[in-house]
């Protein structure tokens, strides 16, 4: 059964959270550059009225200077006043290309077209002088309702840095934490084995001695020697491991060798090496449990028979080996799950060997591991690359 993934479940509602909080700070900003929006429409309402009853001396009465101080007390929103024809009346507040000469050209044509560019938006108000003289007062935004229009984008920009400096952060402490975790329990597996193996070792150079069958005693050291190369790979893992340059051919090969015995025979191993050599910088004795756990894997897949085929071969300068089961096959979907820690299919096993073997190649050296295709029902086919190097 496929475990639940408590983190993948975290992670969703981590961004989810962080997704409501920021659309609450958008929310309220975009309302406060609303708000300032309709105070400034209010307010260039405020200003056409002035000037609407300053061009009617009987409708100004008493209140000339009140209605001047309206129209001078604007000194922030930049605005055009002007006619049927588009004749430019009065404007306020911008900052004209030529300001020590009022009238030059330069600063006519920039205000014309500031006028055309203002005319097809909305911020226009109708100032009736007379019955039939009208005449339109445009307005911008002032600079700080500008300025308060880009703040809600540059805050979704801080949100989502900040944001992203925390998953990064908290992600890359708990993947310390666990491993951590994982190095201190390979190297004391490494350490609790070193006893029992010894003394295996000393049991089997005396069955030597003993009427035994050779052939027997030959095959148990064998195991007995595994298992004491097993134990040096788990005090390997932590530490970046010494890389001898070797012939990629051969490490297969001796990883294939001692897997045919110890696979079913139902389950058919072939081998087909790149004829020219592959020299490579590795750790040989982990690459071969790399290729020890992908045919562990492959056999588990077929569920007792099938057939299992490593290709080694060289593309342009790097090393290339590929095995190909006819297994059960592995969705799209969990096509780029297969390596994170904790992922199985088995009822049986920590998930921890397709996690370890990325690390390896990919960690180690240099090298990359993935599925370069699969289709349920039919098989799946693992790929390693090497960079070549010379002997």
């Amino acid at each position: 059964m496929l475990p639940i993934n408590r983190s993948r479940w975290g992670k969703f509602a981590f961004f989810i959270a962080a997704i409501a909080v920021v659309a609450l700070f958008l929310r309220i900003s975009s309302r406060i550059v609303g708000e300032l929006s309709e105070q400034e429409r209010e307010r260039m309402e405020l200003w056409a009225d002035a000037t609407r009853r300053l061009a009617d001396p009987e409708a100004a009465g008493d209140d000339i200077d009140f209605l001047l101080s309206v129209i001078q007390g604007n000194t922030t929103i930049p605005v055009l006043v002007a006619d049927d024809a588009g004749n430019i009346i009065d404007h306020r507040n911008f900052n004209l290309p030529d300001p020590a000469n009022p009238e030059s050209e330069e600063n006519r044509n920039f205000l014309q077209a500031r006028l055309h560019r203002l005319a097809n938006g909305n911020n226009v108000i109708v100032i009736a002088v007379a019955p039939e003289v009208v005449q339109y007062l445009y307005y911008e935004d002032s600079k700080l309702l500008r300025k308060l229009s880009y703040f809600p984008y540059l805050q979704l920009v801080v949100m989502i840095v900040f944001i992203l400096v925390v998953y990064y952060a908290v992600s890359s402490s708990k993947r310390a934490e666990q491993n951590k975790v994982w190095v201190g329990l390979s190297k004391e597996t490494a350490h609790q084995l070193g006893t029992p193996i010894s003394s295996l070792m000393a049991w089997t150079e005396m069955l030597a001695t003993l009427d035994v069958d050779p052939d027997i005693v030959k095959e148990i050291d064998k195991d007995v020697n595994r298992l004491s190369t097993i134990a040096s790979r788990f005090s390997k893992i932590g530490s970046k491991p010494a890389l001898e340059t070797e012939n990629l051919n051969e490490v297969v090969a001796r990883a294939a060798s001692y897997m045919a015995t110890r696979i079913s025979s139902r389950i058919k191993l072939t081998v087909n090496l790149c004829p020219r050599p592959l020299p490579v910088a590795l750790s040989a004795p982990l690459i071969e449990w790399v290729m020890e756990n992908l045919i562990k894997n492959a056999v588990d897949a077929m569920e007792g028979s099938g057939s299992i085929t490593i290709t080694s071969s060289a593309h342009n300068n790097e090393a290339r080996i590929e095995l190909t089961d006819t297994g059960k096959g592995i969705s799209r979907k969990l096509q780029k799950t297969i390596f994170k820690p904790g992922f199985t299919t088995k009822k049986r096993g920590w998930g921890l060997g397709l996690t370890l073997a990325k690390r390896i190649v990919d960690d180690y050296h240099r090298g990359h591991i993935f599925v370069s295709r699969s289709e349920p029902g039919v098989g799946t086919t693992f790929c390693l690359t090497f960079p070549l190097t010379e002997y």
